[in-house]
């Protein structure tokens, strides 16, 4: 029961710690007008309340390799982010919901952006919470095969990303579709990439907790949700394909999610 209660505790504390950073970024976005900056600190509303976890639980080798996981993976997408988003204004994702909701978007954008991005952060890092909460259990062949995917998922995502912007910086390319590399095979592969970092630390947790922890599995779940119906795949093709007619071409030969080889007739 004692541990029962470290671990609600550790939860609350994560939360709060999610809130913490969420209000003064709302704040900040007033000042610049530009609410996308949620996108930057996407990744601090996972990785600060994992690090509070591992303050008020304790850490052994499982959750330390989850949470240098976990960090690397906050690092590299907060500063691609920043990167790819600086001096562009205010994101068009965004440019939409303030349109949509009116003068009263200011004040709206605290809980419809910030604070439920604080919220999904905080459940995207269940599983670094079980493996704290579990500390102990021995190593073994769901940890093996959880650190593999997570990891491999982490460079597929930074592969692509990579790709994508060498791409974007040739004048020569300005208007084509990317069918090269990891995207000839995927049209999203940095989120398949992401979606195997949260199933592998899943399956991680799984090993701390067996059974008993795969209430944690919400994580990627949630995850892969998101990324295929809400935020990610459909949001980004909604009208992509009135935009980019070349593009359609794309949809009807490559993998949305999954990679697989070209359907026959696809390009390089």
């Amino acid at each position: 029961m004692e541990g029962h209660h470290a671990l609600l505790a550790a939860a609350a504390a994560g939360l709060l710690t999610a809130v913490a950073i969420a209000l003064p970024t709302w704040l900040a976005s007033l000042v610049l007008r530009d609410a996308s900056v949620a996108d930057r600190v996407w990744p601090a509303f996972v990785a600060a309340p994992a690090l509070v976890y591992a303050w008020r639980l304790g850490a052994d080798a499982r959750a330390l390799v989850m949470l240098f996981i976990a960090l690397a993976w906050a690092l590299r997408l907060g500063v691609f982010i920043t990167w790819r988003n600086w001096g562009h204004g205010e994101d068009r994702r965004y440019r939409d919901m303030r349109e949509r909701h009116g003068p009263g978007f200011a004040l709206k954008s605290l809980y419809l952006v910030f604070l439920l991005q604080a919220l999904l952060g905080w459940v995207v890092g269940w599983p670094l919470l079980e493996a704290m909460g579990r500390a102990g259990a021995a190593w073994g062949p769901w940890d093996w095969a959880g650190a593999a995917l997570a990891l491999g998922g982490l460079l597929m995502e930074t592969v692509a990303d990579a790709q994508l912007a060498r791409f974007r910086r040739e004048p020569a390319n300005r208007g084509q579709v990317m069918d090269r590399g990891l995207w000839r095979c995927s049209r999203h592969p940095n989120y398949f990439g992401e979606a195997c970092v949260w199933w592998g630390l899943g399956l991680m947790a799984l090993g701390a907790g067996g059974a008993a922890g795969a209430w944690c599995l919400v994580s990627p779940l949630m995850m892969t949700v998101l990324l295929l119906r809400v935020s990610g795949v459909t949001l980004l093709e909604k009208d992509i394909g009135e935009r980019r007619p070349a593009y359609r071409d794309y949809v009807a030969r490559t993998s949305a999610f999954f990679p697989w080889p070209p359907r026959r007739g696809g390009a390089r």
